[in-house]
């Protein structure tokens, strides 16, 4: 069965005693925003601001965040906010007139790339990008066919939706696309990716592109250096290779940029999104330039958001944040004490499994008699929200603890988030 993240640890009405506040507000959220949308946390909880790793509640309480990958630099950046409202006030529009912002931001985007990768394109969103990628995917190959991840997310536009499986049944699978197991090792899912593709051009699918997040955050969180194989396999059938890098790209995994990097590989087409910004909408991608010429010859493209000069100035901004604040080796030095921390952890509490650590990207898997639990995962991750401290859970069985701080993370506050997590697995 496949697991939406956010429905493991979900509110549902009527299991939590709620103030009469929250109450309210829940069916207020109802009955304006319809059913569609979900909330976190058994107990729901509600925030009016927030500062660095820390989101605040009505009643000014602290709660360190280590999950939100939007605010990657922290919440309210004084740099990237300063940037923002400078360009805001100055100057903001399409990318149909000219302007230095936008090609500022692509020069110094591309400047972290592979020289192969030398043209940017602009959006709002990570599915936006995604969305974006494919239908220059199909332009460049003449095909449709996608392969997949069993339980990977890429989005909530409607392509990106149709290949997103963690979205769960209610949410159609393309007839051009196939799933493959997550990365067990190289050789298998290079198997598994060629196989897939063979089926869709058994099916008459002429095949497009693999498409992977490459820390396979929704697969469980599996970072490694075994993609090579399978993009070759990609290529062997006519297919691209995008990576997205929503989740794990601008330094997520500590040692590099991007998440491509640790697998020896350079993609047709990188994707990026959330982290982007800091928080506000700006997103793309970056391909070589053989591979945008046939989308770009036979249709134009413009977004009236995606590049205007606010978003370029924000994300120039996020960009000189993580190299003069050093954040690649700090995500690194946090996140090996974070790790270092869990396994000390795990000598003494049975409840937890296998780590797989990027960085700062941590997914921790939680057992029952050496079995997946969902069901301690999710109630680890309310006792941690008891305690104020925010994390998730993940995987296509729901038992992996994802932990995603902010890259700004210190030293005292993983020691926080190390001292909640004896204390919640002390309750179970």
């Amino acid at each position: 069965m496949k697991t939406d993240e956010t429905m493991v640890n979900a509110f549902v009405p009527g299991r939590a005693k709620l103030s009469p506040e929250a109450e309210a507000m829940v069916a207020r959220r109802t009955r304006l925003l319809g059913p569609a949308y979900r909330l976190f946390y058994e107990t729901p909880v509600h925030f009016t601001r927030a500062e660095g790793c820390y989101l605040f509640d009505a009643e000014g309480k602290a709660y360190l965040d280590c999950y939100n990958n939007v605010a990657s630099l922290g919440h309210a950046h004084p740099h990237v906010l300063a940037a923002t409202a400078a360009q805001a006030a100055t100057y903001a529009s399409h990318t149909r007139y000219l302007n230095d912002v936008v090609l500022d931001c692509a020069e110094k985007l591309l400047s972290h790339f592979p020289p192969e990768l030398s043209q940017a394109m602009f959006t709002c969103t990570g599915s936006e990008a995604n969305d974006l990628a494919l239908r220059i995917a199909f332009a460049a190959t003449g095909g449709s066919g996608i392969v997949v991840t069993e339980n990977a997310y890429h989005g909530v536009t409607y392509l990106a939706a149709g290949l997103s499986p963690s979205l769960g049944a209610g949410v159609d699978l393309g007839a051009h696309v196939r799933t493959v197991p997550a990365p067990r090792d190289t050789a298998s899912f290079a198997a598994d990716v060629a196989a897939a593709f063979a089926d869709l051009s058994r099916h008459g699918i002429r095949p497009a592109a693999l498409i992977v997040d490459t820390i396979f955050s929704s697969d469980g969180v599996i970072p490694g250096a075994f993609l090579a194989p399978a993009v070759k396999a990609a290529h062997a059938a006519g297919a691209l290779f995008i990576a997205d890098e929503v989740q794990p790209g601008f330094g997520r995994t500590g040692a590099q940029w991007w998440g491509f990097q640790a697998h020896g590989i350079t993609p047709d087409i990188v994707t990026m999104g959330k982290p982007m910004g800091n928080g506000y909408p700006v997103a793309g991608l970056v391909a070589r330039p053989e591979v945008l010429l046939p989308f770009g010859t036979k249709a134009r493209y413009f977004n009236t958001f995606g590049g205007n000069a606010t978003a370029c100035a924000t994300a120039i901004a996020v960009m000189e944040v993580i190299e003069t604040e050093g954040l690649l080796a700090h995500a690194t030095r946090i996140g090996a004490e974070l790790a270092a921390g869990l396994r000390a952890l795990a000598l003494t509490h049975e409840a937890l499994g296998e780590l797989r650590q990027a960085g700062l990207f941590l997914g921790q898997d939680v057992v029952e008699n050496g079995q997946p639990s969902a069901q301690k995962a999710a109630r680890l991750v309310n006792l941690l929200r008891e305690a104020r401290v925010l994390i998730s859970a993940t995987g296509p069985k729901g038992h992996v603890l994802k932990i995603r701080p902010p890259l700004v993370l210190t030293s005292a506050q993983a020691d926080q988030f190390l001292t909640a997590t004896e204390t919640a697995l002390k309750a179970l």
